[in-house]
């Protein structure tokens, strides 16, 4: 099997099911610690207010020592986040795709890519390949996936297996392992229709493709809903950027496989 490229540097929708355990009862020191980690850039925590780190990576139930990944980094705001709350008995892989480099504006990913010579995170290491090539070298306890389930249904993103990506993300964990997806929701009963224009999907869509490798739907949150968007306004709009309407949803890969 061929892994991906490794670059190491040292140093709530009425149309989805109720479901328990919606939101935690309150949020670890260790992940209050990681947000207040000085060395994140000032333009990243000005967001903290409205992307909720600490509160959504509680929910993700990520941990000191455990093995993450965070796929399409984009800019790093998590994985730096990540870094800091697994600590150096974990390891986080900031997955970025060919096609993404390939098409889009290095400042889409630079945020990772300055990651590179920063010795103070260590334990992260940046992986590059096809989207549904994603690999990793040991099993994850968590993939997670901010604003970017969509894109995968876009041009730029094309070729894209996305049944392949989600079985590749399935194999990647231990069981029981979690998969937390996060993306601006559409309209409901759109489906994908609204993935190249308005950057937004149906959140039914993204169930029915990530339990159609296997997953569960455990849990979701209304962490991020905004019932004042009216899904009809393009994400990078500025009448809504930064206070789209998102689902954040968390599955599991179950203990025991048949």
């Amino acid at each position: 099997m061929r892994w991906p490229l490794l670059i190491t540097f040292a140093a709530l929708c009425p149309a989805l099911p109720a479901l328990a355990a919606a939101d935690p009862a309150g949020v670890p020191a260790y992940i209050t610690a990681a947000v207040a980690d000085p060395a994140r850039p000032a333009p990243q925590v000005e967001l903290d207010a409205l992307r909720k780190p600490a509160e959504v990576i509680a929910f993700s139930g990520l941990r000191p020592g455990d093995r993450v990944a965070d796929f399409m980094a984009g800019n790093a705001y998590f994985t730096r986040i990540f870094s800091r709350v697994v600590g150096p008995r974990g390891r986080v892989y900031a997955f970025l795709p060919a096609q993404e480099l390939a098409n889009c504006e290095p400042q889409e990913t630079a945020g990772t890519k300055a990651l590179e010579s920063d010795r103070r995170y260590a334990n992260v290491h940046v992986l590059i390949d096809a989207a549904d090539r994603f690999a990793v070298p040991e099993p994850l306890d968590l993939v997670w996936t901010a604003q970017n389930y969509h894109d995968l249904h876009d041009k730029f993103m094309a070729p894209t297996d996305i049944a392949r990506l989600n079985e590749a993300i399935f194999r990647a964990l231990k069981p029981g392992g979690t998969f937390i997806v996060i993306d601006h929701v559409a309209a409901a009963g759109s489906g994908l229709r609204d993935t190249e224009t308005l950057h937004r999907i149906d959140p039914q869509s993204i169930i029915a493709e990530v339990t159609a490798a296997g997953f569960m739907l455990q849990a979701q949150s209304a962490l991020l809903r905004n019932p004042e968007d009216t899904h009809a306004l393009p994400v990078f709009d500025a009448a809504i950027r930064h206070h789209t309407d998102q689902v954040l949803l968390r599955f599991t890969k179950p203990s025991t496989l048949l």
